[in-house]
């Protein structure tokens, strides 16, 4: 299945473009870190095509000046703090409204080590198990849609480094910034394996995707050097936003997100890692090379193993304390 499909659309697709002709009215989306990059624009395609949106924010004051001319709801949330995720949740569920999209969009990279109050690594409970959180709890919501997608935002980032099961969170081996942010986007990958494979038969499916290299607020903690090694900055410092340099503007970079939650062509499917706006192929390379890899399109066979997926499903249950068998 994790095969190009072709899709038709490709690396300079906007989101506008790939979202055109399709009404979502009557449809509800939750798109967390909304209110910024990729997110702020994803909230806006959505709209434009007549979705409802719920935005959870850890800033409201920057969520608020960010939305202020678009009519979303925006409500506190913590992806790092579990009674905010509860919380947000629970007022979701008490409403009884059905959930057709949940967009696991934001996240943090490359931080230096930090730990929350359960000693837990910042990034991988931000970015993943802080979406499992949600996810679980949202669950009847997505259920009652009777077709609902969960749209899991990873990054090639995820070939840094595999989810290290015995050792998640560094308690026993030397932090890295950059293997903690690769282990957590392959979470956000097998996330969306698992995720698949408990919701199909309610017609709940699952995606994950790489949106492409793009300059926004999640490369606040790299340097000057580091976003001009990347190539994210020219020599001027300002931000590259050209694909042939493999840099995408914001308006490109959030169209992935917006072809997983949307395109029917995508229906009866599932579990697959997609870039540009299509399905990726499977990244066979041996080399381990970053600029090399960051020219090959494709996910690594460990971040869609099946097996893998259900390890850390069980995982994140039991850090988490939540499953969709005790609520």
């Amino acid at each position: 299945m994790q095969s190009p499909l072709p899709s038709g659309f490709g690396a300079t697709t906007t989101a506008a473009e790939v979202i055109e002709g399709i009404d979502l009215t009557g449809k509800h989306a939750v798109v967390t870190g909304g209110y910024a990059g990729l997110g702020l624009e994803t909230v806006r395609v959505l709209l434009g095509a007549g979705a409802r949106v719920t935005v959870p924010a850890r800033d409201m004051d920057k969520a608020r000046r960010a939305l202020d001319a678009l009519d979303v709801e925006l409500l506190p949330m913590d992806l790092a703090d579990p009674a905010s995720v509860d919380a947000f949740a629970r007022t979701l569920v008490e409403r009884g409204d059905a959930l057709h999209l949940l967009i696991n969009n934001a996240g943090v990279m490359a931080c230096p080590l930090e730990r929350d109050a359960r000693g837990y690594e910042r990034q991988f409970a931000t970015n993943h198990l802080g979406h499992f959180q949600l996810a679980v709890r949202l669950w009847p919501l997505m259920r009652k849609a009777n077709g609902a997608r969960i749209v899991s935002v990873s990054s090639r980032g995820h070939r840094f480094s595999p989810v290290v099961f015995d050792d998640p969170h560094y308690q026993h081996r030397d932090y890295d910034r950059w293997t903690a942010y690769g282990q957590s986007k392959t979470a956000n990958v097998l996330f969306a394996v698992g995720a698949d494979a408990r919701g199909k038969a309610d017609g709940i499916r699952a995606f994950s995707l790489h949106p492409g290299a793009i300059m926004t607020d999640l490369a606040r903690y790299m340097s000057e050097e580091e976003l001009r090694g990347f190539g994210v900055i020219d020599e001027h410092g300002k931000p590259v936003a050209e694909v042939a340099q493999g840099m995408k503007s914001v308006p490109q970079g959030a169209a992935t997100s917006v072809w997983a939650a949307t395109s029917a062509r995508l229906d009866g499917m599932g579990g697959l890692y997609l870039e540009d706006c299509d399905v990726a192929p499977l990244l066979l390379t041996d080399t381990t090379d970053i600029a090399e890899l960051r020219k090959m399109a494709g996910v690594r066979p460990y971040a869609v193993d099946a097996d893998g997926a259900e390890t850390l499903w069980a995982l994140s249950e039991e850090q988490t304390g939540v499953s969709l068998d005790r609520g």
